[in-house]
């Protein structure tokens, strides 16, 4: 998957990213266990830092309007709905895991979609298989999403098992990767 002749050849660059995502992957597999451990907390936190990233992408926006063209109504009214909205969010944190998790639901589904049509223009080709099996899990979780939607105790719980997991395996993904750098360092 990666190719190694892409990198830079300094061994000094090279032991760092080894040790640096060694670390980062050790720490990312412990937040996920935390996540995973309590997954309400988790879908909160991952809300609470949507928000904030919205917040923040305001701000920014309005600067960038504000130093561009101040006369720009629509990047003022982006500034306005992007602070507006990640503000909403903070304040009524329910209703941020009830659209995260609708958006969670979207997701899948378009991911499913894809899956199919990518296994079947492949068809004959080796592994085309893998890429059905993809689309047939991920239309399962949109449908386990879309119909836990109105329940938020089941939608927290879900957003945060997912995104326990997924920090789980991005920390393993960068643990292995440090350690097979640390390998191709020698």
């Amino acid at each position: 998957m990666w190719n190694y002749k892409l990198f830079p050849k300094e061994k000094e660059i090279i032991t760092k990213f080894g040790k640096y995502s060694t670390i980062a992957g050790i720490v990312l597999s412990l937040v996920g266990i935390g996540a995973f451990s309590y997954p309400f907390y988790a879908s909160v936190m991952t809300v609470a830092f949507i928000a904030w990233i919205m917040i923040f992408s305001g701000f920014t926006t309005g600067y960038f309007t504000f130093i561009s063209n101040r006369e720009d109504w629509l990047g003022w009214l982006k500034t306005i709905i992007l602070i507006g909205t990640g503000l909403m969010i903070l304040y009524y944190p329910v209703t941020g895991i009830e659209a995260v998790g609708f958006l969670f639901a979207i997701y899948f589904f378009m991911d499913g979609f894809a899956g199919f049509a990518l296994g079947s223009s492949m068809y004959p080709s080796k592994g085309w298989w893998i890429w059905l099996l993809n689309a047939f899990v991920s239309l399962g979780l949109g449908v386990i999403f879309l119909i836990s939607w109105t329940s938020i105790q089941q939608e927290s719980w879900l957003i945060g098992i997912y995104v326990g997991i997924s920090l789980f395996f991005d920390g393993l993904t960068l643990l292995f990767m440090g350690n097979n750098f640390k390998k191709f360092d020698k």
